[in-house]
């Protein structure tokens, strides 16, 4: 057995090794933990941490979230700042440098740091986390937590996990004007893309209009909702960036190997169906150009009547009264499924949300007694249900109280993501609760306390018509391997996305161009050598990973 195979052995005892956690109060030297127990140090205790800022809810040292975190474990932190805007680019330049924090959240991606040998492989850890391993067994995240393996077969970052997959993209519609084209919206959670198509025509002919879809995120956004029901890849814009593009892969479960899946037929039928849109007149030609604020002004003021969000922006939307037509009705649509059949777009990308990655410096300085405290901390704030209920709600009677249900209740004076339109506080501006650094994850209780009755009933309606998208395994290159992969990925997904728009845009002939395009694609650009190297690799481990 090579080395590589035998880490990724160990790692896969290691993450099936979690189980039988029960609710339990422990003691260490000088404070407190356990699985739903609050963990608390006896002397107070500073934890470096960078805080990636939101313009939209500024940090304020004076945050509520800051004494209450304090207030319950004796704990508080040492805050290295950045904007949001540059926080990915702070984070990889103090971890380069030896410097960074202790403690660093909201990582989408821990892959470049992971050979580096300054952040911590935290997969060897985690057993002295107990509301974390409790998530892991009681949610069956196994199979979840293979898709941040690194090539050593180890992890590098705590994400955030959901007990239940939900929320994500899909499309508002006006669905005032759509009635009154004489769509039946009743039938609307089991559209097809077609069947949506025939809804835009009827939209157009009641209007007189071309451009009825005038889309936000240049496209992306849409694409990667609709590539996912076509089995293909697609989605990546400078408004926004990579929605789903990524290497052009996907894996076949019957012959157990990637393919190039931006090639195929269902990729031409992807491609030929928004291009129909886009030559009949619905899509207006600007959505690939455009910003999302432009794209926004159009819907707010009716010269759109569909623009891809989340409920999010939807919530903002309707608080907000951007819409000007006071007869407005909006609708988010459940996403239209397509050839690879009725799947909930949002599974595509897993249970996983962003999460935290530990500094050597953090083991290095504090020792392994000091650093195993320090994760209990951490797993008390970020995984423990009082951890999740605190860091997204705040403090019950002061922010938020129970019906006689149990349910969480905002107050009325603070507004939270569609919660009490108008109130004159807001929960993340004025409190700092409901913040991207520490809000994520949850079990299915935390996650419906965040959705609006309307939020609920989306995703009700997805529920009951989709099905979970299966997760393809990950492909556990190393370093060198990584920058082989690189050297094609790059030149070949540039040419797959540019082609993707002039084939939509009547540039490239479907049919006329069509053969030179795959000619380019798996030949010149080295789309058939990718995936052969991606099986090479997947085969070298493919038997801890199950397949």
């Amino acid at each position: 057995m090579n080395k590589k195979l035998m880490a990724l052995t160990m790692a896969a005892a290691m993450v099936g090794a979690v189980g039988c956690v029960t609710a339990s109060a422990e003691e260490a030297e000088g404070y407190t933990y356990g699985v739903d127990t609050t963990f608390h140090s006896d002397e107070p205790v500073t934890y470096s941490m960078m805080f990636s800022d939101h313009e939209n809810y500024p940090l304020d040292e004076n945050w509520r979230l800051w004494s209450a975190i304090e207030e319950r474990t004796n704990v508080t932190f040492d805050l290295t700042s950045v904007a949001r805007t540059d926080y990915n680019d702070k984070v990889s330049a103090m971890v380069n440098s030896g410097s960074a924090p202790y403690i660093i959240p909201k990582i989408y991606d821990s892959s470049p740091y992971e050979d580096s040998g300054q952040v911590v492989a935290i997969s060897d850890w985690v057993q002295y986390m107990p509301n974390y391993s409790k998530q892991v067994e009681e949610w069956g995240m196994e199979e979840d937590l293979k898709q941040i393996y690194a090539a050593d077969g180890k992890y590098y970052r705590l994400p955030g996990m959901w007990e239940e997959v939900a929320g994500g993209y899909s499309l508002i519609i006006r669905k005032d004007i759509f009635e009154a084209a004489g769509v039946d919206m009743s039938t609307e959670p089991t559209w097809t893309w077609e069947d949506f198509y025939e809804a835009l025509k009827l939209v157009q002919e009641y209007t007189g209009k071309d451009n009825i879809w005038s889309d936000q995120f240049q496209f992306g956004c849409t694409m990667n909702i609709a590539a996912i029901t076509y089995n293909v890849t697609a989605g990546n814009s400078q408004d926004g960036g990579d929605w789903g593009l990524k290497d052009g892969t996907k894996f076949n479960f019957d012959t157990n190997e990637f393919y190039f899946a931006d090639t195929t037929e269902e990729y031409k039928e992807f491609l030929t169906y928004f291009h129909k849109l886009y030559e009949e007149g619905i899509l207006d030609p600007e959505t690939f150009t455009q910003d999302s604020t432009q794209a926004q002004a159009k819907f707010f003021r009716g010269d759109s009547y569909v623009l891809a969000a989340n409920y999010q922006i939807l919530s903002d939307i309707i608080a907000n009264n951007k819409v000007t037509d006071e007869g407005a009705e909006l609708y988010f649509m459940t996403t239209p499924s397509g050839p690879a059949g009725n799947v909930k777009v949002s599974s595509g990308a897993g249970r996983l949300e962003n999460g935290i990655m530990i500094s050597q410096n953090a083991l290095d300085e504090l020792g392994e007694e000091e650093f195993i405290k320090m994760l209990r901390f951490i797993d008390w704030l970020w995984y423990s249900d009082e951890g999740h209920e605190l860091s997204q709600w705040g403090v019950e009677g002061e922010t938020y109280t129970k019906d006689a249900d149990g349910n969480i209740v905002l107050n009325e004076d603070i507004y939270y993501n569609g919660f009490n339109a108008g109130a004159e506080k807001q929960l993340n501006v004025d409190y700092g609760f409901g913040g991207g650094v520490f809000a994520y994850g949850g079990n299915t209780f935390i996650q419906l306390s965040k959705f609006t009755e309307g939020e609920k009933e989306w995703n009700e309606r997805i529920n009951a018509n989709k099905e979970p998208v299966q997760l393809m395994p990950p492909v556990l290159a190393d370093e060198l391997q990584k920058e082989d992969l690189n050297l094609i990925k790059v030149p070949l997904m540039d040419y797959v996305n540019t082609s993707a728009l002039e084939f939509i845009t009547g540039k490239k002939d479907l049919d006329a161009d069509w053969d030179a395009y795959v000619t380019e694609c798996m030949d010149n650009l080295k789309a058939s050598e990718y995936v052969e190297m991606v099986n090479e690799i997947f085969n070298d481990t493919k038997d801890v990973l199950g397949y």
